[in-house]
């Protein structure tokens, strides 16, 4: 099987804007920077998102993550910090590898929008929360 990018930059042969590394975790910058300071973090190993992630590994990916968040609002100068991971095409996954990302918001429309709409058809809620709930 071929090496995702991210494994390619685990491996050293793409370079990049290193921010973090231990024997678990990466953390770089974003080529594309959706805004100043926008940062990938993933696990070195690979898996293919975050449902398919261990947990040890999750948590130590969202851990740095959390602290990349933080210095950005009190060292870059964010008003506020996007922290999200897609899981699966439909839902924007462009790289089949768990990375999050982390993306300093400085003004209300700098080129990343995240919209929800409330759904305005009826949903059955109870029954919805019930088959999720009888699956935790």
């Amino acid at each position: 099987m071929e090496k995702d990018v991210f494994c390619k930059i685990v491996d050293g042969e793409i370079p990049c804007y290193k921010l973090f590394e231990d024997s678990d975790v990466l953390a770089f910058l974003d080529i594309a920077q959706v805004t100043k300071g926008h940062a990938l973090v993933i696990p070195k190993k690979h898996y293919d998102n975050f449902l398919s992630t261990p947990d040890k590994i999750m948590h130590k990916v969202f851990d740095v993550a959390q602290r990349i968040g933080q210095i950005d609002i009190q060292f870059l100068g964010a008003k506020g910090v996007n922290i999200l991971t897609n899981c699966y095409e439909i839902a924007g996954q462009t790289v089949n590898h768990f990375h999050v990302h982390v993306i300093p918001r400085y003004e209300k429309h700098e080129g990343f929008a995240l919209e929800m709409k409330a759904q305005t058809n009826n949903l059955n809620l109870p029954v919805i929360a019930q088959t999720i709930k009888d699956n935790l």
